[in-house]
């Protein structure tokens, strides 16, 4: 199924048929036809055509969605959600999910994945399939309630493949995190809406934290992030994580050691009001769980994470861009925030966004988008500026630009492919800048 000027959705066993100019519905017990027009030019009441109930619902959601939000711009959307509850069969949870795709022929790539602890989504496709999934998704009253994050994806498709299948943890840790108690919602952080993260966020930032004179320290600001991804952008007053992968995140959970790049260390677990923060809010909420088990009582975690608050307050308090892990790689916060209220367009971008450096020769970037090195077998993902990146055909040092396998240089924003494509290719020979 796609938008075109005029667009036919079937569904049952009937083949696709050509756009006509004709206004009609018809439908019976094996299969509904419905003609849909991007810009209606005819206005009829329900005695003319009856709608199944997904199909209300998908005209529903794309009714309350702002003009500026459709037509060509919204083709293509990347949707975001995630969810706890008990599923007690998560297999067959995976076969019920993969059937429902098939029978409606959803146009969907991405990762879903689905554990007796919930499920994980993150997947693109055009608009119209990809609101198809998650209205049907929350049809059953277990996933009623999800919130559903959406941006434009411009280029089609942001993922390669879809990947729908049961894994023991719904996000990566050293570990696992099977055994964590993330379906009490007293154990998780207490979320706090954008407007009120902004409000706190903004009255912290009037102070110095890090100053000595400062007579209260007891807000910790935590960016449960990768260091790469603070790199791009990141909330004002905000410690850069050390962190290469969430998986490996210790903050506050190691006693042995003690290091100054833990922004948790020596802070007083009763008394310390710990305000975390990541891209959709997920990584908080297995996170804070662990850090409850720690004995850390206030905790506080931006219900949404950050694509939520841009949507809902524009770049208040935030520099630079949000890092996503897709082939956008970087979104640049009006993404969000056009979508929403007038105030929040017209909330100008706070703080210094000259923080971007590249990481070879640690100048100002004017892109803020990561590359991965060209040398094949290191793959680094690294800031870095045009000049750079000519001097040393797409790698991050003068290393890798001797390393055997080395892939082509890509210019503006494009992204490598899987490794495997590039596997087996006479590498040296197709470089290019």
């Amino acid at each position: 199924m796609r938008w075109c000027s005029e667009v036919i959705s079937v569904s049952g066993s009937h083949p696709p048929l050509a756009p006509v100019f004709t206004v009609a519905c018809f439908s019976n017990s094996r299969s509904s036809v419905v003609l849909q027009f991007q810009r209606p030019f005819i206005k009829f009441n329900e005695s003319f055509c009856s709608f199944s109930l997904r199909q209300r619902k998908l005209l529903a959601v794309q009714a309350q969605l702002p003009s500026s939000s459709r037509g060509d711009y919204f083709d293509f959307v990347v949707i975001n959600f995630y969810h706890f509850v008990f599923i007690k069969d998560p297999r067959a949870e995976v076969v019920k999910h993969l059937s429902f795709l098939h029978l409606e022929d959803l146009d969907i790539k991405g990762r879903v994945y689905l554990s007796q602890q919930g499920i994980n989504a993150q997947y693109s496709g055009p608009s119209k399939d990809a609101l198809a999934y998650v209205n049907w998704l929350k049809e059953d009253n277990r996933f009623s309630d999800i919130m559903v994050q959406m941006s434009p994806s411009e280029k089609g498709h942001s993922f390669p493949t879809l990947k729908l299948r049961y894994k023991p943890s719904l996000v990566q840790f050293d570990g696992g995190i099977s055994h964590l108690q993330l379906l009490d919602p007293s154990m998780r952080a207490i979320p706090l809406a954008p407007s009120e993260w902004r409000g706190r966020l903004a009255a912290i930032n009037k102070n110095d934290l890090t100053s000595k004179d400062y007579p209260n320290r007891n807000y910790v600001l935590l960016d449960v992030r990768n260091g790469y991804e603070w790199d791009i952008g990141h909330f004002c007053g905000a410690q850069r994580p050390n962190v290469d992968c969430f998986r490996s995140t210790s903050f506050g959970l190691t006693k042995e050691q003690i290091t100054a790049s833990d922004p948790l260390s020596n802070v007083d677990k009763e008394k310390a009001i710990i305000l975390m923060y990541c891209t959709g809010g997920i990584r908080c909420d297995v996170y804070s769980t662990m850090l409850r088990q720690q004995g850390f009582r206030n905790l506080y975690t931006l219900k949404g994470g950050v694509s939520h608050y841009l949507k809902s307050e524009g770049p208040a308090e935030w520099v630079g861009n949000l890092f996503v892990f897709d082939s956008r790689l970087s979104l640049p916060p009006p993404v969000y925030y056009a979508w929403a209220t007038a105030e929040a367009e017209a909330t100008p971008v706070s703080g210094d966004d000259r923080f971007a450096k590249c990481y070879i020769c640690n100048m100002q970037v004017s892109e803020l988008r990561h590359r991965n090195c060209a040398n094949l077998d290191c793959n680094l993902l690294f800031l870095c500026c045009r000049e750079c990146a000519k001097d040393l055909s797409g790698c991050c040092c003068a290393t890798c630009t001797t390393a055997p396998r080395l892939r082509p240089v890509l210019n503006g924003d494009q992204r490598y492919k899987k490794w495997h494509i590039y596997r087996d290719m006479d590498l040296q020979g197709k470089m290019k800048i």
